[in-house]
């Protein structure tokens, strides 16, 4: 008899191990544990689906503000935001524990919303019971990561999370983090929130996946239609309160920005994985890099799989969804004998920036990722002000790239910041994912019309490569 528990059963992963599992043949008894309040996983509660929500509504203000044909800018009811996003979130989460339920409504599936940890390698307690199961599944995601910077405990701070559910904003603010999270509610606290900002950069642009022009053209977009001052090369060095209740940040900097103060400090500084109170100094479990393998099966347990957010390899919902199934099918092939499979992550990114007008999109190579594989490419840029479409519908910034093999054409990656490059991902990934030669592509048009600028991409990468 074959007993598979998870730990983290209403998130991404989780339930994507559990769905390919409920019917296996190899699998007699699954167990499925979360401590959830009210339960549904952190995209749906706390992280993809309520920015959504928000973004949408900036994106609205921001697009009418841009638009000269439209009279007036209108503002941002935040408390109908709030509450819009709330009824959404509590439908989807209720979807996520329905799916969940009806899993324990079989024979063989036990739900139990608790807390679980290990007592030791073979033993998990969830609430007061005790289980020894045949495989353990970790999919307990991720939770805020706090900068160890001297001053931060006296200080008064929001996270993400507390983004997505305020009301009000103060006048101004000081961002500690420019990755995806950033990337994304900075806009949003700048237009919905009115406030003035100043966001800290460690590097000299954004968007560490992408090529420079990629990161250069946020920033002008963000300085120039978001007014946001961001401080790139920039190190925090300590934080402390101000005597009006605000907060004041001192930098590595030189100039006249070398302090920073404002009413309040956003940090937006990543996620770490969620281990907390798992018991894991009780087991052969040693998190760290390379503590997960590729089959999602861990180092230091074969009968332990390791999914999501929570083995730190790439906090991403697709991917941890993608993790989840790879787990699952590895499981049933070691109950099988057989060799297990690794997961194999074909880039692929969308980071909705500049409200969700204008994300950026990465799939497969960067022309630099490429180049340092050691493929000879062919790399051809078209900025989106080139498609008359884009100034029709008055979102004219961003730009555009096709990366292809030199020598048989094969397209090896995309990269877009620029309006709808969130949905042309997926033809993209089409294209990448089966190594079609850029030849072959349909150079055909078709509505909705602003996939053009892919169009020309696809012809002036075809037309360097030459017939074959």
């Amino acid at each position: 008899m074959v007993h598979v528990l998870i730990i983290g059963a209403y998130g991404s992963a989780g339930v994507a191990v559990a769905d390919d599992l409920v019917d296996a043949p190899e699998v007699d008894r699954l167990t499925l544990v979360d401590d959830g309040e009210p339960g549904g996983g952190l995209c749906i509660l706390r992280g993809c689906m309520p920015s959504k929500e928000i973004l949408s509504a900036g994106a609205h203000r921001f697009q009418a503000r841009h638009d000269g044909r439209i009279e007036g800018v209108p503002s941002v009811d935040l408390d109908a935001v709030v509450e819009t996003k709330d009824e959404h979130v509590h439908g989807f989460a209720e979807h996520r524990r329905a799916a969940v339920g009806r899993m324990a409504d079989r024979e063989h599936v036990d739900f139990h919303h608790d807390t679980a940890r290990f007592a030791d390698d073979r033993t998990v307690v969830v609430g007061d019971r005790e289980f020894e199961p045949d495989y353990v599944v970790v999919a307990t995601g991720s939770t805020v990561s706090v900068p160890d910077l001297p001053g931060i405990d006296d200080v008064d701070y929001a996270t993400s999370a507390d983004v997505l559910d305020a009301t009000a904003f103060p006048d101004s603010g000081i961002v500690m983090g420019f990755g995806y999270v950033g990337l994304e509610l900075v806009p949003y606290l700048a237009e919905a929130g009115g406030m003035d900002l100043t966001v800290i950069e460690h590097d000299a642009r954004p968007l560490d996946e992408a090529d420079p022009p990629f990161g250069d053209a946020l920033l002008e977009l963000y300085r120039e239609e978001f007014g946001i001052e961001v401080l790139t090369e920039t190190r925090e060095r300590s934080v402390e309160p101000t005597a009006d209740g605000g907060v004041r940040l001192h930098t590595d900097r030189e100039d006249d920005r070398a302090t920073v103060e404002a009413d309040d400090l956003f940090l937006f500084t990543g996620r770490r994985p969620n281990l907390d109170g798992l018991g894991l100094d009780r087991t052969a479990l040693e998190p760290g890099p390379g503590w997960v393998r590729d089959t999602m099966r861990a180092r230091d347990d074969d009968r332990v799989y390791v999914v999501g957010d929570v083995n730190g390899k790439e906090p991403i919902l697709h991917v941890a969804k993608e993790q989840g199934f790879t787990a699952a099918a590895n499981i049933r092939r070691q109950v099988r004998g057989e060799p297990l499979r690794e997961y194999e992550n074909v880039h692929h990114h969308v980071v909705f920036s500049g409200l969700g007008v204008y994300p950026f999109a990465r799939v497969g190579h960067s022309e630099a990722s490429a180049r340092a594989a050691g493929r000879d490419v062919v790399a051809v840029v078209r900025e989106a002000s080139d498609d008359g479409v884009f100034k029709t519908k008055a979102v004219p910034e961003g730009l555009a790239k096709l990366v292809v093999d030199a020598g048989d054409g094969t397209v090896l990656g995309y990269q877009g910041l620029h309006y709808h490059a969130d949905v042309m991902a997926k033809t993209m990934q089409v294209v990448v994912e089966n190594g079609m030669d850029v030849r072959a592509v349909p150079d055909r048009a078709y509505h909705p019309t602003t996939p053009e600028i892919i169009d020309g991409l696809l012809r002036e990468a075809a037309d360097e490569v030459g017939t074959e």
